[in-house]
């Protein structure tokens, strides 16, 4: 069964490439899916360059979500700031909750047309999985350790730093994992403001009904959210065996 996992995953990586380095390959599959006389293959930008900016969107919007969530876990489970938890935990919801192309109305008339309200609208939309998880993760450390580490003499910042955050780390990996996968689609309505995302393509097709051009956006989407999720999912496996940790999962 492993070996029709790395199978599987191998397909799909050569799939990615070839969408990405030689997508003339499948244009004699693809013209049966226009019936008026369009191109079959997307040409009017480099379907590379349009996934490695839609990469980059939801890396930079995953870091700067998940900087904020992991901040703001930490700080509600500590005894100073548990009182706002619920304000947190409001505002995280309204994050993921409120439509991420609201967000995007809204935001255009202040910074304008392009990346950067596509960035906050996909930072807004990561928070809960991060913050949630996050605290799940801290919440779960055993009292022993912590009180093992209270007997060694460590500060409050030691034992967060070299005791609670690498036994949450798993988990922590977990939240991040869903953030960035599930904005992963959410990145395409980006070209709906003017960021270069695989979102262009898509909209190429829906703008003049080419469904070849939407399989071919919507496939290379998919194709790097399974890619990413089980690549993400393998290291978290790997970290909760070196915390001790993966049996407790």
């Amino acid at each position: 069964m492993k070996w029709l996992g790395y199978g599987a995953r191998a397909l799909a990586l050569i799939l990615l490439l070839l969408l990405l380095l030689d997508t003339e390959l499948f244009a004699p599959i693809l013209a049966g899916l226009n019936d008026n006389g369009a191109p079959a293959v997307y040409r009017q930008g480099s379907l590379l360059f349009l996934s490695l900016s839609h990469l980059g969107l939801v890396a930079v919007s995953t870091f700067i979500g998940g900087a904020l969530a992991l901040l703001a876990g930490i700080f509600v489970t500590r005894p100073a700031g548990a009182e706002f938890l619920p304000l947190s935990r409001t505002i995280v919801n309204i994050g993921q909750t409120f439509p991420p192309i609201a967000v995007l109305a809204i935001a255009v008339p202040s910074l304008g047309f392009g990346a950067e309200p596509t960035l906050l609208a996909l930072t807004l939309y990561g928070l809960l999985p991060i913050f949630e998880n996050t605290m799940a993760g801290l919440k779960s450390v055993p009292a022993t350790a912590l009180d093992a580490a209270r007997g060694m003499g460590m500060t409050g910042w030691q034992r967060l730093t070299k005791v609670e955050l690498p036994l949450a780390l798993p988990v922590i990996l977990t939240g991040i994992r869903l953030s960035f996968v599930v904005n992963l689609g959410t990145a395409t309505i980006g070209s709906t403001v003017g960021a270069k995302s695989l979102g262009e393509v898509i909209m190429a097709g829906i703008t003049t009904t080419n469904t070849a051009y939407i399989l071919q956006g919507g496939i290379i989407v998919a194709l790097l959210a399974v890619l990413i999720y089980d690549a993400l999912g393998s290291l978290e496996r790997s970290l909760a065996k070196r915390t001790g940790t993966a049996g407790a999962r």
